[in-house]
């Protein structure tokens, strides 16, 4: 029987094709900010690959923050085969730096939940250590 629904096996073959990317193509495996339209050029260099596999991979990859941060910084996009394919966007780099701030403050956020609950998990050991040694010492 085949536990997997449709929606995750389409995750993890975008996963594999992603991988199968980085390791054909430097521009992928670098992070660098990619030419708009790059599905056309895949595509022309890989007929067999599925449309909505190939846009999943994608998708995967310039949500990442190493991309992020070089559509932030870069100066221009780049094609496959490494050469400039024109100016990054001002709007494309604003929302690139927008992104990455709401995904540091988040992290933070995260971080300080995890140290405040640790904090607490010692207080309350630190409070029944105190009760067990105040009980302990009355027999």
């Amino acid at each position: 029987m085949n536990t997997q629904t449709a929606p995750q096996t389409s995750l993890d073959a975008a996963r594999a094709l992603l991988k199968q990317l980085e390791e054909q193509f430097p521009v992928i495996r670098e992070h660098k900010a990619l030419a708009l339209g790059i599905d056309k050029q895949l595509r022309a260099q890989l007929q067999d690959v599925d449309k909505k596999t190939l846009r999943i991979a994608l998708s995967l990859h310039t949500n990442t923050t190493p991309y992020l941060k070089s559509v932030e910084k870069a100066a221009h996009r780049t094609n496959l085969d490494g050469s400039p394919a024109g100016e990054i966007d001002e709007a494309h780099r604003a929302r690139a730096s927008e992104i990455l701030r709401e995904r540091f403050k988040k992290s933070i956020e995260r971080r300080k939940a995890q140290e405040q609950a640790a904090r607490a998990e010692r207080r309350r050991a630190e409070k029944l250590q105190q009760l067990a040694e105040k009980f302990s010492s009355r027999h």
